[in-house]
């Protein structure tokens, strides 16, 4: 009985790879939303690209990025009516802008009151240039020098306790691969780059592990990374099956959302990151309604 159940299993664990996966958004939460598309539009570029209020809900969010939405990776911030400040967590490690020039773009962002916690110049160690700022929420962006990409919306850092269960799990439930592993001893950290293409043309989770650190708190200012996906049935069984194994859970059974019709589904990961899972034909429909 066990090697019939071995081969369905192998079978369903092969659909993540054939599946049509590509990050679609992350959901965080901010103090005051006009301030946030003040700061992400003059200091990062970025194009607001839609804007929604939900009174009878309580809340408002925009969406904003450097490309539609159909193509590229896009920032979907909320605002909660009456909430001006949450608590990021110490999990929460942060975003990630490519740029042709750190240098210029720190020195704007310093000119319009941006916050810089690490000045431009190379990584210990390495070549790339990089620096860090906050924006008004205090969520960091790591800004790494880099050609011309068609994602400079490059990367959602999270901690993880236990890096290969961590990478097993996004591999097998979401089918994405690793695309750069960096251990540094003499900082007592390793890190994984996944995702679904390289580093350099596509936007990819990073996840870092610092030698020893096992927990870390979530707070209630991050909220989850959605992909999109061309069944939430299917992707909703694989997932079932790997948290039997590494830990986990499914937080929403596959199904339309009540009132919008797109189907998702969505599960925590071994470390209680959320992800959700949307169906990619339903998606584009909910961007063309608006």
């Amino acid at each position: 009985m066990a090697e019939a159940h071995a081969a369905p299993n192998a079978e369903l664990l092969e659909w993540p790879k054939k599946d049509k996966r590509r990050f679609l958004h992350v959901v965080y939460r901010v103090g005051d939303l006009d301030r946030t598309i003040k700061f992400y539009t003059e200091c990062f570029g970025m194009k607001l690209l839609r804007k929604r209020d939900i009174p009878e809900e309580k809340y408002s969010n925009a969406f904003l990025g450097f490309g539609s939405e159909e193509t590229n990776f896009v920032v979907e911030l909320t605002y909660n009516y009456g909430v001006s400040s949450y608590d990021i967590g110490t999990g929460f490690g942060h975003f990630a802008i490519a740029t042709p020039d750190v240098y210029k773009l720190v020195e704007d962002i310093r000119a319009k009151g941006g916050v810089v916690t690490r000045e431009p110049g190379p990584v210990k160690g390495g070549q790339s240039v990089i620096a860090f700022v906050k924006d008004p929420d205090g969520y960091v962006f790591e800004l790494i020098q880099r050609g011309p990409t068609p994602e400079p919306l490059c990367q959602v850092m999270l901690r993880v306790g236990d890096l290969d269960r961590s990478i097993k799990f996004y591999e097998q439930a979401l089918g994405m691969r690793v695309v750069k592993k960096v251990d540094k001893p003499e900082y007592k950290y390793t890190l994984a780059m996944l995702g679904y293409a390289e580093e350099h043309e596509t936007t990819v989770l990073e996840l870092t592990y610092n030698y020893g650190l096992t927990e870390y708190t979530k707070g209630n200012a991050y909220a989850q990374i959605a992909i999109g996906t061309d069944d939430v049935y299917k992707s909703a069984e694989v997932v079932n099956l790997v948290t039997q194994e590494l830990g986990g859970k499914i937080t929403r059974q596959p199904g339309p959302i009540p009132g919008l019709n797109t189907k998702i589904t969505s599960f925590l990961d071994p470390d209680g990151w959320k992800t959700v899972l949307v169906d990619n034909e339903d998606f584009l429909k909910e961007l063309h309604k608006e």
